[in-house]
């Protein structure tokens, strides 16, 4: 079993990356944020290999980072999620981001991975909670966040209102954080786009 590829990056596709391994050139599967994160045709690489094989095919499926990797595996472990759309939730989300959305069960940040409906972005965070690699750290705008909460799960207008700053550029740390102030200062019954409104405030000021 293939656990990780050293060799030189030989050229790239729109999902994969050929990795030539003294002279062997491996195909390996990947999500958009590990290809942007891959040097240029001719450098040197590591990329952390899962190996999936079925009946008719072997398949490389490749990670710039072990915490990468550890959550490919993780989500695959929901019904539902196979690797096309493990991927697509990885190229979507960050460790971090995947970490920080299902700690407060952010069903509409998982939802913006193509190929995740509704239904199973609340399976994936549901199923989730709790059972991340521990190389998918939870953000400190998050800690904060479910620390105002009390009970470390957010309601629906405390994570659409972070989801919300997501969409409008800022990290899902930054958007925690703020919320997370707006939540300690008004409590967290605020109408989600007064929490909007407050929340970009904060960050206006930060």
């Amino acid at each position: 079993m293939i656990g990780k590829l050293k060799g030189l990056i030989d050229g790239f596709g729109d999902d994969f990356v050929h990795v030539d391994v003294n002279g062997v050139v491996y195909e390996v599967h990947c999500s958009s944020k590990t290809i942007a994160a891959l040097p240029q045709v001719g450098h040197a690489a590591v990329v952390h290999i899962e190996t999936i094989v079925r009946e008719d095919m072997i398949r490389l499926y490749g990670f710039f980072t072990e915490a990468e990797k550890a959550w490919f595996t993780v989500l695959m472990t929901v019904q539902g999620v196979g690797a096309r759309v493990a991927l697509s939730i990885l190229s979507t989300l960050g460790p971090s981001e995947l970490s920080s959305a299902i700690a407060l069960q952010d069903k509409a940040m998982v939802g913006r991975a193509n190929g995740v409906g509704p239904k199973l972005a609340v399976r994936i965070v549901t199923e989730l909670k709790g059972k991340g690699p521990l190389g998918g750290t939870v953000d400190a705008g998050t800690l904060g966040l479910q620390a105002a909460l009390g009970e470390g799960v957010a309601s629906g207008n405390v994570t659409d209102a972070v989801s919300a700053l997501v969409n409008l550029g800022y990290s899902s740390a930054q958007a925690s954080a703020a919320i997370a102030r707006v939540v300690g200062k008004e409590g967290d019954g605020v109408a989600t786009d007064k929490l909007i409104r407050l929340g970009l405030r904060e960050l206006s000021n930060g």
